[in-house]
């Protein structure tokens, strides 16, 4: 019995087949392994730098292209124009005047004393500066620009120890009271 095949049906089977085989050729394709990793590097990776194109141009190139800044010849605008022998004297001045306190920097005379406060272990005061400034200040404290130190605090007046040097250059004390200003 020999099966007759319409025209239809043969056409489909010749499709069929025919993708059959490419499906069957593609199976049979071998893969390529991947290539191997590049060798390790000790360091950074080396970066080249891209090729440097030639100047055409037929003007002249200056080499220093910045206008020079010399000024050696010049003077200082900011140096002082007086003797150097008043310059140190001034530098130790003013380092000494750095390390002071602002009490430290008016005349003793020149404080008012606002009030004192009378305590069970010390007495404590408040002077004002002639600027408006108040400080309160214990016993043992420095006070004034001639470095006097505060020896005792009373309920009326502040006690102060300076030490000067007279005209001969020998050093000598004073004691300098403040007293409390009397209510009215």
């Amino acid at each position: 019995m020999m099966i007759k095949l319409t025209r239809n049906k043969s056409c489909l089977l010749l499709l069929s087949l025919f993708c059959g085989l490419l499906l069957a050729g593609g199976c049979k394709k071998e893969e390529q392994a991947p290539p191997p990793p590049p060798p390790a590097q000790n360091g950074p990776p080396k970066i080249v730098p891209p090729p440097v194109q030639k100047q055409h141009s037929t003007a002249a190139v200056s080499v220093n292209t910045t206008p020079s800044m010399d000024f050696a010849a010049k003077k200082d605008p900011f140096k002082s124009l007086a003797p150097a022998e008043e310059q140190a004297e001034k530098t130790v001045g003013s380092a000494r005047a750095a390390q002071l306190l602002p009490i430290q920097s008016y005349e003793l005379s020149k404080f008012r004393v606002a009030g004192i406060i009378v305590g069970l272990k010390e007495n404590t005061a408040l002077v004002i500066d002639p600027s408006g400034k108040g400080y309160v200040v214990k016993q043992g404290m420095l006070i004034g620009d001639s470095d006097g130190r505060i020896t005792r605090i009373t309920a009326t007046a502040i006690e102060v120890l300076e030490k000067y040097r007279d005209d001969n250059g020998r050093m000598r004390s004073r004691t300098v009271k403040l007293t409390l200003p009397r209510k009215r």
